[in-house]
């Protein structure tokens, strides 16, 4: 495999990632999408994200916990064959660990996911795929 075409394999999700702060959300995720085939449309994104309400607001004015949903949107809906994700349920609340449980049962079943946590909240779902998988 051509190393420069690698990124069209895999996709990236961390909390230390930076996102461009003075887009939208809707900018954001139209710009990021010309680089990954999208799995969906980036309104259907927005909507499972949760960020209706703010897809035309600047992400600068976002909280912590908003820009995370973004990075994990990003990541999960880019249609690669792999999903790296690093501490994704960083500043995440309840709703949004709930969230990050519906996206990679959703989206990463035939993907490859690594998880790198110490937080069972965040990778306790491979184990449930897994196991669902394997029966």
């Amino acid at each position: 495999m051509d190393p420069d075409l690698i990124f069209n394999h895999i996709s990236f999700c961390a909390p230390y990632l930076e996102v461009i702060e003075e887009m939208t959300l809707k900018e954001f995720l139209d710009y990021h999408f010309t680089f990954k085939r999208p799995l969906l449309s980036i309104d259907e994104m927005i909507r499972y994200i949760g960020l209706e309400a703010s897809k035309d607001k600047p992400i600068e004015k976002f909280s912590s916990g908003m820009k995370q949903r973004v990075k994990l949107a990003q990541a999960i809906f880019a249609d690669t064959d792999a999903v790296f994700l690093d501490e994704p349920c960083t500043n995440l609340d309840e709703n949004g660990i709930e969230l990050y449980h519906r996206l990679i049962e959703g989206f990463c079943r035939s993907r490859i996911l690594l998880v790198a946590s110490n937080d069972r909240n965040e990778y306790d779902v491979c184990e449930r795929m897994h196991r669902v998988g394997s029966t």
